[in-house]
């Protein structure tokens, strides 16, 4: 790849080594070059040493890389965002002879990258939308870990591109055809379309096992290099040695990079006197903040609904106001906009402007409400390519059926690794989506996000809690969060629930009767209905006093003080406390000491049949409640310690329910 490296650094791509933050810079899925990039950092890849600038993958926190790519495909979505990121930032601020954005994304990839499913969903939105600013370069060379590549795949790739409208450009010689790699890539920033470079390349070129699957991942060995530098002219007894030639060849690149930035903020002097109300605004967007007043776009807890609303809807509420109001949210939708609420008043699609559907839907590249098609991964992916843009300057906004993020998981998993700020809708989040039945029913879903390091997953009850979900995840500026929403109606509870207290992860939704209390209920999400009318059937039927504590995101819980724990859980009373979820108990052990909880799969019943099949209902919860609470009077609380009791029971193997 040394030909591809040459051209693309020192021929065609617009960047500054001494600045790597510039943002009118080309994007480069892999890495740029930068400062602190010396040969004692090369000289530490594969190293112990923490400070270390050479991991075995790019990884977004060290200087000059643009995203954590990793997982194969990854990079390639990623940078679809990157490209959609450029094209919405240039048709929202460009004016007449004031072009502030204009630059292009250029993406490297294996065979690798063009087999996994992820990175062909994203290549296919880039050709639908027609991101002329985006260029793939495929570094063929027909080898995989395995072997060659023709074990497992043997498409014609360029008709495939074509197909999904790329341009495509051969090079039959990528290891030393310097002057035909850089005419591709040039005519790749003329296109029309986005475009595909396939280049023919030898893996290992110059190496005695050149073009097999053995140098793909092994060391060549000490005789091997010595042979290699000789072959190329070099002295085989200096080690990390660059010729004072490559350094002049090159000398010229930290100048011109210069040049860019000096010219690109004489534009944007200009454009500030002739636009002053969109440089602000782009400012704003350039230095990652949202206005100061954004708080004030979330509806008021008096303005909330009192009657049975699901938390898609309060959802959708707070997502239309944002998206209205302010440019940094782009909101996507797996193909599901009637059923996740995430469509806003006067919304305008991102589109190709030379795009006409039969359905009338259609848009241009500054707007904001993006149809992802049925792809749940690629969304995600792409959301993190727009994330890390440049922070702060976007903050996507995903939805599908939480079951789906099943699906997505891959590409939330790199958002929260790279700590890239996002939003994820995951509507239909419980067994009460009812006739859809278990493929839907999302039971093990929560437990992957909730162990998920940082990301915040948060399980409203009510609307208001749901506004408190909306304002933890826009000030996480450096995690994702995963909003789980409910499809049913759910109960509202104005005189108890408190956005502040989601805020906090988990809080007393309402005390007992005075200071003394028999047990403690944890109601989640969809499930706190029950938890209340547990608590009240408790009182009425066998005089037991409940406290009803609240608990849509136990990670932001721990991050409360000390103090503040105890105080809610109340640990030293030493009285039980039960958690009703309709998901695995995995997790509620440190909070609880039982759980009404499922140990199966789901069932295709209505809403209301399915949560009582499944033992969700005060009549049958306060029973068993009633039992603990007196064995716990008789033997103390130390009975439960070790043993936590599942209510409904372990599965039954080999059944579905």
């Amino acid at each position: 790849m040394a030909a591809i490296g040459i051209s693309l650094y020192k021929y065609v791509m617009k960047y500054s080594p001494k600045n790597c933050n510039y943002f009118n810079r080309d994007r480069f899925v892999l890495s740029n070059g930068v400062e602190s990039m010396t040969l004692d950092q090369l000289k530490s890849y594969h190293s112990a040493k923490l400070d270390s600038l050479c991991p075995g993958h790019p990884e977004i926190e060290n200087e000059g890389v643009e995203v954590t790519t990793g997982p194969l495909g990854q990079g390639l979505a990623n940078a679809v965002g990157l490209a959609m990121a450029s094209k919405n930032l240039a048709a929202t601020y460009n004016k007449p002879g004031h072009e502030v954005v204009d630059n292009m994304t250029w993406c490297m990839v294996g065979d690798a990258c063009l087999q996994e499913g992820v990175g062909l969903e994203a290549l296919s939105l880039a050709g639908h939308w027609k991101l002329n600013n985006l260029c793939v370069i495929f570094d063929n060379n027909s080898v995989t870990c395995d072997g060659t590549a023709d074990i497992a795949n043997t498409e014609d790739i360029n008709m495939k591109m074509r197909a999904t409208g790329f341009n495509v450009v051969d090079v039959y010689n990528g290891d030393t055809d310097v002057p035909a790699v850089t005419a591709a890539l040039i005519a790749a920033r003329l296109s029309d379309k986005p475009t595909f470079v396939n280049i023919r390349t030898v893996i290992g070129f110059g190496a005695h096992n050149a073009g097999t699957a053995e140098v793909h991942g092994a060391a060549l060995g000490v005789e091997e290099v010595a042979n290699l530098k000789r072959s190329f002219g070099l002295d085989p007894s200096k080690h990390f040695n660059i010729p004072q030639d490559v350094y002049d060849f090159f000398g010229d690149v930290p100048g011109r990079g210069n040049t860019h930035e000096v010219e690109w903020q004489a534009n944007l002097a200009k454009y500030r006197v002739e636009y002053p109300l969109s440089a602000a605004e782009f400012a704003l967007r350039v230095a990652g903040r949202m206005p100061d007043d954004w708080t004030k776009l979330i509806p008021r807890k008096e303005d909330q609904p009192s009657t049975a609303t699901s938390s898609r809807k309060s959802a959708g509420v707070i997502t239309s106001v944002l998206a209205q109001n302010l440019n940094a949210f782009l909101v996507g939708t797996a193909d599901l906009t009637p059923s996740c609420n995430v469509a806003y008043k006067n919304k305008v699609d991102f589109q190709s402007p030379d795009l006409e559907t039969s359905c009338g839907l259609n848009g241009n590249y500054s707007g904001r409400y993006i149809h992802y098609g049925i792809r749940e991964h690629a969304m995600c992916a792409i959301s993190n390519g727009l994330s890390a843009f440049n922070k702060g300057t976007f903050i996507p906004m995903t939805s599908t059926y939480f079951v789906f993020h099943l699906y997505a998981a891959a590409a939330v998993r790199m958002a929260a690794l790279q700590g890239l700020q996002q939003i994820h809708i995951a509507t239909h989040d419980s067994i009460g989506v009812g006739e859809n039945g278990p493929t839907h029913q999302p039971i093990a879903v929560a437990a992957l996000y909730r162990a998920m390091p940082n990301l915040l997953y948060i399980r409203p009850c009510d609307a208001e809690e749901v506004a408190g979900a909306y304002i933890a995840a826009i000030r996480a500026t450096e995690t994702p969060t995963v909003i789980s929403l409910s499809r049913q109606g759910l109960t509202q509870y104005p005189q108890n629930s408190s956005r502040e207290g989601a805020m906090k992860g988990g809080y007393v939704f309402t005390e007992s009767d005075g200071d003394e209390f028999d047990v403690s209920l944890i109601g989640v999400g969809s499930e706190m209905v029950f938890a209340m009318q547990t608590r009240e059937l408790l009182l009425e039927a066998y005089g037991i006093r409940a406290r009803v504590l609240s608990f849509p995101c136990t990670r932001l819980f721990e991050q409360q003080s000390r103090h503040y724990k105890l105080s809610v859980l109340r640990p030293r009373a030493e009285k039980p406390t039960v958690v009703i979820e309709a998901y695995p108990p995995n997790g509620w052990e440190r909070y609880s000491d039982a759980s009404v909880s499922m140990a199966s799969f789901g069932k295709s019943l209505p809403s209301n049949e399915v949560y009582e099949h499944f033992g969700f209902s005060a009549e049958k919860i306060a029973p068993r409640v009633r039992d603990l609470v007196e064995e716990v009077r008789q033997d103390g609380i130390g009975v439960l310690r070790g043993d936590f009791r599942d209510f409904n029971g372990p599965p039954r193997i080999g059944h579905c329910y």
